[in-house]
């Protein structure tokens, strides 16, 4: 498995912007997929963004427009660029990585969004 290392979560007000960074112990060109999933008090994990190996993105309907996933491959790290927080953005943010059907994940960074 590779190791994940999210960073970068805090508190924020509404309308604001936060930048998430996840840290990879192995190249994250070669993972088939990466992406940002997070969890809300009592809610299910979804996935928020991916990326593949080829750069192919997609983004849950509810982000769309105000997150934006990317990676850089020197630095092996997977970055999620949001703004236009809201409330409803508040959660545990999950860094994941899926390698020829090995699944990853981070420890998780909290993004809390209020006023």
């Amino acid at each position: 498995h590779v190791q994940l290392v999210e960073s970068g979560g805090g508190w924020v007000q509404p309308g604001g912007s936060l930048k998430l960074s996840c840290a990879a112990s192995g190249s994250v060109f070669s993972m088939d997929v990466m992406a940002w999933y997070r969890q809300a008090p009592g809610k299910q994990r979804e996935l928020v963004a991916n990326i593949t190996r080829v750069g192919w993105t997609k983004y849950a309907d509810s982000v769309k427009g105000r997150f934006f996933i990317s990676r850089h491959d020197i630095k092996n790290e997977l970055y999620l660029h949001m703004r236009s927080l809201n409330t409803e953005d508040t959660a545990i943010y999950y860094c994941n990585s899926d390698q020829q059907g090995v699944i990853s994940w981070g420890q998780g960074t909290q993004v809390t969004v209020s006023s």
